[in-house]
């Protein structure tokens, strides 16, 4: 990898790496005269399920924001064929910082390939031409009941924009070429499932 872009990586990811944790305690509120734990983004709703046969199981199922989130994960490919790659604060993570492609919820009744878009405008101000679906799958069937992540190749993609970030996303982005993408894969800097099957799906489509 050029030695440039390589000390560019680095110096994101010692950026964004996490230097101390802190537990919060948990928050109770007053609902109807009783003290309840105030949920927060991730919340977990348990059932007793019964199957055809009888069978009668306990079930949970997590709920992000209150919903059955779906996301998208997308690799943006630009009109030199450059891959952006984003480098973003995960601290539940060992490395505390991964390398992977732009990834996001999809909101209620939003399109998935206009949830794919907007995610990866909002994370690194690249715009696409065309999206292509690779292909969807189930973020965890056990107890995510509902929520696909969609993949998706973004196409002939430009910097536009300057990035759009939450209030407590932390992330930075780098463009670099598809060998690059394969020998950063190599060398262990990409860890996530979700940007390894969609780099896997997208070769058929990319040229190297």
């Amino acid at each position: 990898m050029r030695k440039e872009k390589l000390k560019q990586l680095h110096n994101y990811i010692n950026e964004l790496k996490t230097v101390r944790r802190t537990l919060i305690e948990p928050e109770y509120i007053n609902i109807d005269g009783k003290l309840q734990r105030k949920e927060g983004f991730i919340n977990v709703e348990k059932y007793m399920v019964e199957l055809a046969n009888g069978m009668k199981i306990p079930r949970e199922k997590i709920l992000k924001g209150g919903k059955n989130k779906s996301a998208a994960v997308v690799m943006p490919v630009t009109k030199d064929n450059n891959v952006v790659l984003v480098i973003q604060s995960r601290s539940s993570t060992h490395e505390s910082v991964c390398v992977e492609f732009p990834s996001g919820y999809i909101e209620e009744g939003e399109d998935p390939v206009y949830g794919g878009a907007r995610e990866v405008t909002e994370e690194t101000g690249y715009i696409s031409e065309e999206m292509v679906l690779l292909d969807k799958f189930y973020q965890d069937q056990s107890c995510g009941v509902c929520a696909y992540n969609y993949n998706y190749l973004a196409l002939g993609c430009q910097k536009k924009q300057d990035q759009h970030l939450d209030e407590n996303e932390a992330i930075r982005y780098l463009e670099c070429t598809i060998d690059e993408v394969f020998e950063l894969l190599e060398k262990g800097y990409i860890t996530d499932i979700q940007t390894k099957y969609t780099l896997n799906l997208a070769k058929k489509y990319i040229k190297r």
